[in-house]
């Protein structure tokens, strides 16, 4: 009992999501003794949702491994490709697939949504006892995930709030330098150069909404925007909501160039589509490229700047604010960390 309870402090120990998942495997490992632990979760949207492996575990091995944070979305398998887990998520029940190793399929859900599964491979089959423990350790986890959720997640969208943001800067610049140091050998395994940006979002004329049609349609309409964004981007690019209609996206790109399009792509199917009772809305865009010794204030300021040079020159448009800077349409007083670039 003390090695369950040891175990569990550990799994609750962290807030860290990735760091939580090669817990959770390593806790199941060291309680059970399979041949082999691992979490598979589910990403992307609707009928294009994929497997994302979070963490490996086998007996022998000290460390988990996992699917690179960055793997491209496409080469990862289809939901169907693996029809057991599948049903475990359907039937909220785990699934037995006999063979050698037998694999016992847990569901792993979260209060909002379906978030993947456990997969455990063992010599023979779980008995009663350890099918109940792994059961009580997947409660615990979806109650600490649940309470994350409620620290890290706007209420209304599910969105990432603003108090996570910083951290998330840290990290992410820290994966910048890391990519920046890498040999080009390792960089063109890696894919080739990746460069990283933020963008601001600001849905236009939102006051008229709520002032015409009421704060709970005003609510409808950041709901569903919060839902195209999803759809939009992709499974690894941060989405946050800053308050009010402000949207804030920190994502990963080859180059300003595709970092636009991925924004234009959100503009036209926000401008496209039909709220209720609202009709169409529109939404400007202000984006900027991560650069060395940023903070996260220095680079919000200028993504900023940018989307209130669109909101004040027609909306409804995506600006880069390098490419502002280069047309002479802005100065580039912006500050990179206690350093003023002039």
């Amino acid at each position: 009992m003390s090695k369950v309870v040891d175990h569990l402090a550990e799994l609750t120990g962290f807030r860290d999501r990735d760091v939580l998942d090669t817990t959770l495997a390593g806790a199941l490992r060291d309680l059970l003794e399979p041949q082999r632990v691992a979490i598979h979760r589910c990403v992307g949207e609707d009928s294009g949702r994929r497997w994302l492996t979070r963490a490996r575990l086998a007996a022998d091995e000290a460390a988990a491994t996992a699917d690179p944070l960055w793997v491209e979305f496409d080469s990862l398998p289809r939901l169907a490709e693996f029809p057991a887990r599948v049903a475990a998520i359907d039937s909220h029940e785990p699934v037995n697939v006999p063979g050698t190793p037998h694999v016992t399929i847990f569901p792993l859900f979260t209060d909002r949504d379906v978030a993947g599964v456990v997969e455990i491979e063992s010599g023979a089959p779980l008995d009663g006892d350890q099918q109940r423990l792994v059961a009580s350790i997947l409660r615990i986890y979806r109650n600490f995930q649940s309470l994350l959720d409620y620290s890290e997640r706007d209420t209304l969208t599910g969105l990432l709030n603003r108090k996570t943001f910083d951290e998330a800067f840290y990290k992410l610049s820290s994966q910048a330098a890391d990519e920046g140091s890498a040999s080009p050998g390792e960089r063109r395994t890696r894919g080739g150069p990746q460069l990283h940006f933020i963008g601001v979002l600001d849905i236009d004329h939102f006051k008229s909404v709520n002032d015409n049609f009421g704060h709970l349609i005003g609510d409808e309409v950041l709901l569903l925007l919060s839902r195209l964004m999803r759809s939009c981007f992709r499974y690894h690019d941060r989405l946050y909501r800053f308050g009010g209609e402000e949207f804030v996206v920190m994502m990963r790109c080859a180059s300003d160039a595709d970092a636009g399009r991925a924004f234009e792509r959100l503009r036209t199917s926000v401008a496209a589509y039909q709220f209720p009772q609202v009709g169409n809305i529109t939404v400007s865009v202000g984006f900027t490229m991560l650069k060395p010794g940023d903070t996260p204030s220095s680079a919000f300021e200028r993504a900023d700047k940018a989307v209130y040079w669109a909101k004040t020159h027609g909306r409804n448009q995506v600006c880069s604010h390098a490419d502002l800077v280069g047309r002479g349409m802005l100065d580039d007083d912006s500050k990179v960390g206690d350093v003023e670039l002039f």
